[in-house]
C-alpha cells in the first residue's frame, strides 16, 4: 500500500507527529526505535507537566499515546528517501522492495559526532554506512567496521561471513562478541581516512595506520542530506519554513533535526506542527 505518512524515526517528535497525523484519520507507518538518548537520561527536570521524570518513564508514557491507534511501527533502519513526484520511496537497509508514501516527516535527530577526516570525499569511495546492504562488493577483501553502536556488532558478525578479512574498530564503550577471526581494537581513536580515488587507509590519532579495501561507519544516525538527497541544509539542520516544510515539496521535518535547541518539549511540538503541516498538504493534493 502506499501510506498517506511515512514518518522516519520514533523519538518524542517522531511519536507526537504520528499521533496527531493518526488523529486527523491519516494512514501512518513509523520507523525507529526507542530514542537511546532520551531512554538514558536519568532525570527530566523541564519538561511541562511531569516534575523530575526519568527518560525511561517519560518515553513510555509517549508510546502509551499512540497505543491503541492503528499506526504500523516498523524497526528496520531506512537506508534514503526518493523524492518521485506524486510520492516518495523510501529504501529499507537490505531490503529489495521499497516503501511508498505520499508524504514523509523526516524526525530522525540529529549525529552530534563529527565527520572523521576525509569522510565526506570518500563517501561512497570505499567509505559506506551500512555493511550488511554492501558487504558483497568486498567479497574476498579486507574491510574494517568502525562501530558506534550496539547494531554494528551484529554488522560486523554478518559481514565477516561475506569478506575475506574483517577488522571491529570499538567505539561502542561496551566489550562486543564477535565472530570468531574478527580483529578487535579497541583504545584507539580514529581521525580519518587517507587515499587517492579512494580510502585506502584509516589513520588513528596514535598514528596507527590500517590499510583495507572498504571501510564502514556504524552509528545511530545519517546526516540528512545523505538520507534524503538534494534537500537543502543550513549548516547541520534541515532548512525548514514556519510550517516545518522542507525545499521537497511532500517532506517535512521535526525535532533535534531542525535546529537548536534539543529539547524534548522542542521536539514534541514540532511534531505537531509538522503533522498539522502534511494533513494540510495533503488535503490540498485531494
Amino acid at each position: 500500500m502506499t501510506y498517506d505518512i511515512a514518518i522516519i524515526g520514533a523519538g518524542p517528535a517522531g511519536l507526537s507527529a504520528a499521533l496527531n497525523s493518526k488523529i486527523r484519520n491519516k494512514s501512518v507507518i513509523l520507523f525507529g526505535k526507542d530514542s537511546e538518548k532520551l531512554v538514558k537520561t536519568k532525570k527530566i527536570a523541564n519538561y511541562l507537566g511531569f516534575k523530575d521524570i526519568t527518560g525511561s518513564d517519560l518515553n513510555k508514557n509517549f508510546k502509551n499515546s499512540i497505543e491503541g491507534f492503528e499506526i504500523k511501527r516498523d524497526t528496520r533502519k531506512v537506508k534514503t528517501v526518493y523524492a518521485m513526484g506524486d510520492f516518495f520511496a523510501i529504501e529499507i537497509e537490505n531490503e529489495i522492495e521499497m516503501v511508498e508514501a505520499r508524504s514523509v516527516i523526516l524526525a530522525s535527530g540529529i549525529e552530534l559526532k563529527k565527520d572523521l577526516q576525509n569522510e565526506e570525499k570518500f563517501f561512497a569511495k570505499g567509505v559506506n554506512y551500512c555493511a550488511t546492504c554492501d558487504a558483497a562488493l568486498y567479497r574476498g577483501k579486507k574491510v574494517v567496521v568502525i562501530g558506534y553502536n550496539d547494531e554494528s556488532v551484529a554488522e560486523a558478525n554478518f559481514t565477516s561471513e561475506i569478506v575475506g578479512s574483517l577488522v571491529f574498530v570499538n567505539m561502542t564503550g561496551k566489550a562486543v562478541s564477535l565472530n570468531e577471526g574478527i580483529d578487535l581494537i579497541e583504545g584507539e581513536i580514529p581521525m580519518g581516512f587517507e587515499g587517492d580515488e579512494r580510502a585506502e587507509k584509516l589513520v588513528f590519532k596514535s598514528g596507527r595506520e590500517i590499510k583495507a579495501d572498504g571501510f564502514f561507519i556504524e552509528k545511530d544516525s545519517s546526516k540528512a542530506e545523505r538520507l534524503v538527497p538534494g534537500i537543502k541544509m543550513e549548516e547541520n539542520h534541515i532548512l525548514v519554513g514556519r510550517d516545518l516544510s522542507t525545499s521537497i515539496k511532500g517532506l517535512f521535518a521535526a525535532g533535534d533535526i531542525t535546529g537548536k535547541p534539543y529539547q524534548i518539549m522542542k521536539a514534541v511540538g514540532e511534531g505537531q506542527v509538522a503533522a498539522l503541516g502534511v494533513a494540510s498538504y495533503l488535503s490540498k493534493k485531494n
